[in-house]
């Protein structure tokens, strides 16, 4: 993910993505933060972005189906966000050093 947010891809090609990639202090896991979509450039495009939050919603279904971690948002670009926030959080991530997590 860290080279990916090297990339900054729509910088060159307005149908990616610019992200930052943000690991969680307690090691629960990560955050990447979009400041370019280009789901966000192609809706608009194709006069269809007013459907471009549903589109958002499948990160949750996508992040569910891989079993793993759990989905965490605030923001999306397309709902008037700063930016689009994908955390993916561990499950059952019991922090080290505390009562649970010995």
């Amino acid at each position: 993910m860290k080279a990916t947010a090297a990339l900054r891809a729509a910088d060159r090609n307005p149908y990616s993505w610019n992200m930052e990639l943000y690991e969680y202090p307690d090691d629960s896991g990560y955050e990447g933060r979009f400041t370019k979509c280009g789901i966000c450039v192609l809706m608009k495009k194709l006069g269809l972005y007013d459907l471009t939050p549903a589109l958002c919603r499948l990160d949750y279904t996508m992040s569910e189906a891989g079993g793993a971690t759990d989905f965490v948002r605030q923001y999306t670009l397309a709902s008037g966000g700063p930016y689009c926030d994908c955390g993916y959080k561990k499950k059952g991530f019991v922090k080290a050093g505390t009562e649970a997590g010995r």
